[in-house]
């Protein structure tokens, strides 16, 4: 076992309280796009599925050594993203010791964001996630895979994994906006339908994250 999977494991085992992250990433994208989803997020799992997530959301560099806190990163925006060498080695590192990266296109994102992904497992692709996998079913049944939450260009929403051993470690979340669902009412007036699906389906996202 190498020293930053020791690490991984002292850092998130050793207290009572796990730790989120928001991913801030360079090109010119909007990293800091959506400021009130990723605590809603927090507030709805630790009241309905008994997580004991921090309410206190941090902010992240990738290619920061700080990333080995965090065994959940959320990464969003709308516009450009590049990875530097420093940023694909240690989100590599991080992901093939245990941490965990969802990337959620907030509309423009997709065109830069999957060749930034290529960069991190040049031999290991994006592959669509099937809507019998577990990501789906438990705490909250998807049976037919990842919800639309908001329109962007009338294409299906489809949840993308890069997979080491079976164990998702990055998802990519495609013409969905999981990330809109979460933020505040007033910020889309989304009905309450709708939040309410975002939030479950993040729910099992940290959900699998914990448990697998």
């Amino acid at each position: 076992m190498n020293r930053y999977i020791v690490l991984l494991l002292l850092l998130w085992n050793f207290g009572f309280t796990q730790e989120v992250a928001i991913a801030k990433y360079s090109g010119g994208g909007d990293w800091y796009a959506n400021p009130t989803s990723l605590p809603n997020l927090v507030k709805f799992c630790n009241q309905t599925i008994n997580t004991t997530i921090n309410p206190k959301v941090a902010t992240v560099d990738i290619g920061s050594a700080e990333i080995v806190n965090y065994p959940f990163i959320h990464m969003t925006g709308h516009g450009n993203v590049v990875f530097s060498t420093n940023d694909v080695i240690n989100l590599r590192n991080y992901l093939t010791s245990g941490g965990f990266l969802h990337i959620d296109d907030n509309y423009g994102m997709d065109e830069f964001i999957r060749k930034e992904i290529k960069k991190i497992f040049p031999d290991n692709p994006l592959v669509e996630i099937p809507s019998n996998h577990i990501l789906f079913q438990k705490p909250f049944p998807f049976p037919n895979g990842l919800p639309k939450i908001h329109e962007h260009d009338n294409k299906k929403p489809q949840a993308f994994g890069i997979f080491i051993e079976d164990r998702i470690v990055l998802l990519y979340t495609y013409e969905c906006d999981l990330g809109d669902g979460w933020e505040d009412p007033e910020v889309h007036n989304d009905p309450s339908t709708v939040r309410d699906k975002a939030l479950k389906m993040g729910s099992n996202i940290l959900y699998y994250i914990f448990n697998h």
